[in-house]
């Protein structure tokens, strides 16, 4: 837990948590309430009818705020390892941000904006959430890719990379399957005819959405080298690390030497 908290791990951990949390809270108590069907609802769903939409409102308000927290600062990481060792156009990071900025707006949209209530705007909401992180996803990969081997590891730019490519690959059909859906309903018989579509597009929302969470993971490494007052070190793998505790170790036995100022 201690690696969690060095540095500025904690911003993305917490919107990890606390997005997951959001997730899984939502559909347990709507499941429980007898307000949706177990078998793969639309996340939407499950923050449809009190009290679950109270609590599904509230935790991907602060979900939208804790990642546009989390983008900003990683767009501020990345502006600076850019001015130390030219990688790629600040444009690049600066799009990244801005798209990934829009997605939180969606996010809020879709929070405050029930399915039921205002459909045409609940989904705006999500197709900009999910289109604009999914883009900003991959930007960033490449973007990783182009700070390899200093700012990051192989390991991790092959990582993110494939978590956006799964991303990519599941909002494609999210899309075109919710598309075809003739009318938004909470619960589904599997003797209907847009029932697989349903299906489809249920899966595929779940699975990037939790791109999203397990993308936003591979930041800690990145966070963990950035102390609160304001300084990154290269990445450096580490020798003879076993755990996360040795890896932190060693990059704040790094820091203690070298290191970059984020402010002005």
């Amino acid at each position: 837990m201690l690696c969690f908290l060095k540095g500025m791990a904690f911003v993305p951990f917490l919107l990890v948590t606390w997005s997951s949390a959001a997730f899984i809270i939502s559909y347990v108590v709507a499941v429980l309430s007898g307000h949706v069907n177990p078998f793969l609802p639309y996340i939407s769903d499950t923050g449809t009818t009190p009290p679950e939409s109270g609590i599904f409102g509230f935790m991907i308000n602060f979900s939208a705020f804790l990642g546009a927290a989390t983008m900003y600062t990683r767009y501020k990481i990345v502006e600076k390892q850019n001015q130390t060792s030219y990688f790629s156009t600040p444009v690049f990071n600066l799009v990244s941000l801005v798209l990934g900025l829009v997605g939180c707006i969606g996010m809020g949209i879709v929070a405050n904006f029930q399915e039921l209530a205002v459909p045409v705007v609940h989904d705006g909401g999500a197709l900009l959430a999910f289109v604009c992180g999914v883009v900003y996803t991959l930007l960033q990969s490449v973007i990783s890719y182009k700070s390899c081997p200093q700012w990051n590891s192989l390991f991790t730019c092959h990582i993110r990379m494939a978590i956006s490519a799964v991303s990519c690959a599941a909002v494609v059909p999210m899309i075109a399957c919710a598309s075809l859906i003739s009318i938004t309903k909470l619960e589904w018989n599997p003797k209907e005819k847009d029932y697989i579509y349903h299906v489809v597009s249920a899966i595929c929302e779940w699975t990037v959405a939790f791109g999203f969470i397990f993308y936003f993971l591979t930041f800690i490494q990145d966070f963990q080298q950035l102390s609160r007052k304001g300084r990154a070190v290269p990445w450096k793998p580490p020798a003879m690390a076993t755990d996360c505790l040795s890896v932190t170790l060693q990059w704040t036995l790094a820091a203690c030497n070298t290191g970059i100022y984020l402010g002005d």
